[in-house]
């Protein structure tokens, strides 16, 4: 079959379910999985034919994507800060947002020139904060906190196939009894914080298939994460540690009087590429 045809299947069948951009970018992403063929491919080779063989892994990809299944979940990896992860079901998988996060993280730290910086991402998943900034800031001490088994298995081998070097933590921040051992310089989270009310808002690729353990809280108690993850940072930061969040949106002002209550100094709002304050930092009060 020519591989044009394929494409055109591809937007008669999902072009009522996504955008058609979005379309093309699922097209693109798995002919280059499967096929090793660039995205303009076609415009080269119009009259490309596929094999019979080659057809297959398309069509069943196209078929879990009628499913809402992400493209991500399919091919089995995304790319994050010029990193290649492995992700699956276990793990949520990196947005974009995040790398607004570990931009304000690192120019920070570049400002300061420091190259033994120690450093905790606290619900680490598929690793992509740890490993991203272990990268960018040589010298780091990174350490690495999850509470599932699975999800740190994982986040283990995209630190080995990046040739990155984390200390991995099997933990509950909401129930905590690990010794440290040392202070830390920065501690960074993107916990959960979506609230139930809000999963009508949510994609159907989202809700039926990333780990509800690390999207949702309850709508009662909707900073529980942050509460604990406060309260951490101040026992375990170094004097002018700073403390790293993704927040939820919907929730900016009252994470910012959260860190104030708790005497948090130098606390600063962000927005995000979306113009939405997503990202939150503090840091520790001298004594």
């Amino acid at each position: 079959m020519l591989l044009r045809e394929i494409k055109n299947i591809f937007h008669r069948e999902l072009d009522t379910i996504y955008p058609q951009g979005e379309v093309d970018s699922f097209f693109y992403l798995l002919i280059e999985h499967y096929l090793k063929l660039e995205r303009f491919v076609l415009a080269l080779r119009p009259d490309l034919i596929i094999s019979k063989e080659e057809e297959q892994p398309l069509f069943e990809a196209l078929a879990q994507l009628k499913l809402h299944r992400p493209v991500q979940y399919i091919i089995g990896k995304t790319t994050f800060m010029d990193l290649e992860l492995q992700v699956d079901e276990n793990v949520l998988i990196p947005r974009p947002e995040t790398e607004d996060l570990l931009r304000w993280i690192i120019e920070d730290c570049q400002v300061e020139r420091s190259r033994d910086l120690r450093i905790l991402d606290i619900g680490t998943g598929s690793g992509c904060i740890a490993i991203a900034l272990a990268k960018n800031l040589p010298g780091a001490k990174v350490l690495a906190l999850d509470v599932s088994e699975k999800a740190l298995e994982l986040a283990k081998k995209n630190a080995e196939g990046n040739e990155i070097e984390i200390e991995f933590i099997k933990a509950d921040i909401l129930n905590f009894n690990f010794e440290l051992g040392l202070e830390l310089d920065i501690i960074v989270s993107n916990p959960p914080y979506v609230r139930e009310l809000e999963k009508k808002e949510m994609l159907q690729n989202v809700l039926g298939h990333e780990p509800e353990l690390a999207l949702f809280v309850s709508d009662e108690d909707p900073l529980r994460f942050y509460k604990e993850i406060a309260e951490f940072a101040i026992a375990n930061l170094s004097e002018n540690g700073r403390l790293y969040l993704e927040i939820n949106q919907y929730l900016a002002e009252e994470s910012r009087a959260l860190l104030e209550a708790k005497n948090f100094q130098d606390i600063e709002l962000r927005k995000d590429l979306f113009g939405n304050y997503r990202m939150l930092r503090g840091s520790i009060p001298p004594p």
